[in-house]
């Protein structure tokens, strides 16, 4: 009962402290507009452009929050908040995704190991839950201990996706921040606004690779004891 504690509802309570905290700081640093006024489109644009960068489309898209760089289509994708916005929020946000453009043209290493990822975890995501469910319905046991194994895979698969786009989210913010300052988007004292939103971001990130692991220990746990029954 502890350990299931600790593997299952802690990451639960750890992810959702994680969402708080991003959409605090979101909400909190998006008031605060920026001294330059400069938008998140122009922003984003203006770092990719000090990286060389002219064939990355910007497009705005809904949500919040929902801000992504497709590096398969080359397209960087703003909310609308953002995309419109001055804020701090706005910029750094914006600027973080421009950092994943700029470590798709210097062919960053964890980013392309993540890329190529990408199919496996995307299998995996839709295969995890059914897997483990029928195999808990089976038993640990003969068939459902299959299940299990296989269900196993796919949270090892996750797992190790979530692990490596930890320092790709990391590096993106790094890059994103040195830009915002050294390009004169941002003076230093505004940059608290910027590392507040980005580094609860950044958590968000790390609760999920934690739920995942904490799921994945819990089913090896299940299956060890299984065989140590037999």
């Amino acid at each position: 009962m502890t350990l299931w504690l600790i593997l299952i509802i802690g990451p639960m309570l750890f992810g959702l402290y994680a969402q708080f905290r991003v959409h605090s700081a979101y909400n909190k640093n998006v008031q605060i507009p920026s001294r330059g006024r400069i938008t998140g489109r122009e922003a984003a644009a203006a770092v990719m452009e000090s990286a060389g960068i002219h064939d990355v489309e910007i497009v705005q898209v809904p949500g919040q929050l929902s801000d992504h760089y497709d590096p398969s289509n080359r397209r960087l994708a703003l909310s609308e908040q953002n995309y419109h916005g001055t804020s701090l929020a706005a910029l750094g946000v914006s600027a973080h995704e421009a950092g994943h453009a700029i470590q798709h043209k210097v062919g960053y290493a964890m980013m392309t190991v993540r890329q190529t990822l990408v199919p496996a975890t995307q299998i995996s995501s839709g295969a995890a839950q059914l897997l483990i469910i029928i195999g808990i319905v089976l038993g640990a046991k003969g068939l459902g201990g299959i299940f299990l194994t296989l269900g196993a895979v796919a949270l090892a698969v996750i797992c190790l996706f979530q692990l490596i786009t930890l320092p790709v989210e990391f590096d993106a913010s790094n890059r994103a921040k040195a830009q915002l300052v050294n390009l004169g988007i941002l003076d230093r004292d505004e940059m608290h606004g910027v590392n507040e939103t980005l580094n609860a971001a950044a958590l968000t990130y790390v609760a999920a690779f934690v739920a995942s692991l904490g799921s994945l220990l819990h089913i090896l746990l299940i299956l060890s004891g299984s065989n140590r029954r037999d």
